[in-house]
Order: C-alpha cells, then sequence, then structure tokens
C-alpha cells in the first residue's frame, strides 16, 4: 500500500511552548489512524500540521509522496521550508477536516453549507455544486435536511453536514478533530456511524478522538501521544487491549466506560 501522508521528523513550537517533539508517521491509502493522548499531549496540532492550518517549526510532511514546501536555498533534508499560499490551499482541498465544533455559516441553509466551497474554490456551477451537495447529504443521512439552517438542526445533525461539506471537495485525506465531543451522548453515535461508513468505503481517515470503543472497532492502527511524542502505537487490540507502558495503562484506566468486547 502506498503512504497518503509520510510526516519525518515534525516539531512545532509556540514561542518556547515545544508541542510536538520529532513525529513520525505514515499513514496508508485506506488506513484509519486514531491519535490518543493526554489533553495538552499536541493531538490537535498534529492534525492542523497535516493540512497547513498551522505551519511546522521543522520537520517534512509528505502528501501522496510529493514534500509539501520547497527547500530553502536548497538546503539538504530537515532544512528550512518556504510555504507558499496556493501550495497550501490546495493541501487544505486535498486534506479534508471537520472540527469540535461545527463552523456552519448559519445564514445558509445546509446545502448551500456543502456548496459553497465547490463553488468559490474548485469553481464548479452551482447546478453541479447542488448535485453533489444533496448525493453527500443523503449520504450522511440528511436528505430531508437540505433547506434547513443550521439552528433548526440539531448538533448532531450539524456535525454531519460538517462532515459532507469537508467530503464534497473530494479530499485523498479526512482529518477529524474531536468531533463529538461537543454533543449530548445521544447524538454521538450517528456521527460515529457516518465515519465509520467512510471507513467502509476506503476513505484515508486520521481522528483524534476520545471515543474508545469506536477507536477499538475502527481503527487499523491506535497512536498514543504523550507530551509531544509518539509514546505507544500499534493495532487497537494491542494499544488498548493489551497496553505496555504506564501512561498509556493510566490513561486508559481513566476511561471506565471503555470495555473490550
Amino acid at each position: 500500500m502506498e503512504d497518503a501522508i509520510n510526516i519525518v521528523k515534525l516539531h512545532k513550537s509556540f514561542g518556547p511552548l515545544e508541542v510536538l517533539k520529532g513525529i513520525n508517521l505514515n499513514v496508508q491509502r485506506g488506513e484509519t489512524v486514531v491519535i490518543l493522548g493526554a489533553s495538552g499531549s499536541g493531538k490537535s496540532t498534529l492534525l492542523r500540521c497535516i493540512n497547513f492550518l498551522e505551519i511546522p517549526t521543522a520537520g517534512r510532511i509528505y502528501l501522496k509522496g510529493k514534500l509539501i514546501g520547497t527547500p530553502v536555498n536548497n538546503e539538504p533534508d530537515g532544512g528550512l521550508l518556504q510555504y507558499r499560499d496556493k501550495e497550501l490551499q490546495a493541501v487544505r482541498t486535498s486534506v479534508g477536516m471537520v472540527f469540535q465544533h461545527f463552523n456552519l455559516f448559519p445564514h445558509m441553509t445546509a446545502l448551500q453549507n456543502v456548496m459553497e466551497g465547490q463553488v468559490t474554490v474548485l469553481k464548479r456551477s452551482k447546478a453541479e455544486a447542488a448535485e453533489r451537495g444533496r448525493n453527500l447529504l443523503a449520504k450522511v443521512g440528511l436528505a430531508e435536511k437540505a433547506d434547513e439552517y443550521p439552528a433548526r438542526l440539531s448538533g448532531g445533525q450539524q456535525q454531519r453536514v460538517a462532515i459532507a461539506r469537508a467530503l464534497a471537495m473530494d479530499p485523498d485525506v479526512m482529518l477529524f478533530d474531536e468531533v463529538t465531543s461537543a454533543l449530548d451522548p445521544e447524538l454521538v453515535g450517528e456521527v460515529l456511524r457516518v465515519m465509520r461508513a467512510l471507513r467502509d468505503d476506503g476513505m484515508t481517515m486520521v481522528i483524534v478522538t476520545h471515543e474508545l470503543g469506536f477507536a477499538y472497532h475502527v481503527a487499523d492502527r491506535v497512536i498514543f501521544l504523550n507530551q509531544g511524542e509518539i509514546y505507544e502505537a500499534g493495532p487497537p487490540s494491542e494499544v488498548l487491549g493489551r497496553p505496555q507502558r504506564e501512561k498509556t495503562i493510566q490513561f486508559l484506566n481513566g476511561h471506565n466506560q471503555f470495555r473490550l468486547p
């Protein structure tokens, strides 16, 4: 299998605070990788570096084998990179991201939200964008809500619209950052079912979540971050079922709702 994402010695600092400390991670095409870790471990920062909402301090990110950024003064591997706006815009189109908060346009219907990026970024006609949008809303179980405004949708429905909006850009990779953490417990399942269907369709996904049961059943690989480093990694049956390292065990013990089947 070819790598969809290849991360090499990734560092990210905010002033004197080093959040990511040399991350090395490959994600294969069609793979679902779940990232776990305590608050402040660097999970969200890692996702935001993958689609360059945060610019790495050092290191290399390759998407489908292509280095993002241009080496400054032809420096060897590990040297500084220059990032151009046009290149980063293309990255953010091919790497979709769904956030904890839905960030829908309140003055647009569900369908208009899903159409907007298609028309303004991909330059699709409104008719083509509407057709694609309706198909995607049906895919996430919201065909009948196309003409509703976000204020009339539940949190779970709004999050599913946000997923449809990201999918409308035809991304190669989908990133999910704690997308169920702002939802009432009874609404979590409807969002996780959509994500599981995407996995079954072969979408490449990197998911930050505390839904450990979902991670156990859906992930191909689980990565546990601790203080900006990959602390433990492997299949969910190992990392979640038979963790080997102290911090991982402590983290899992703090999630009493997680039980192996």
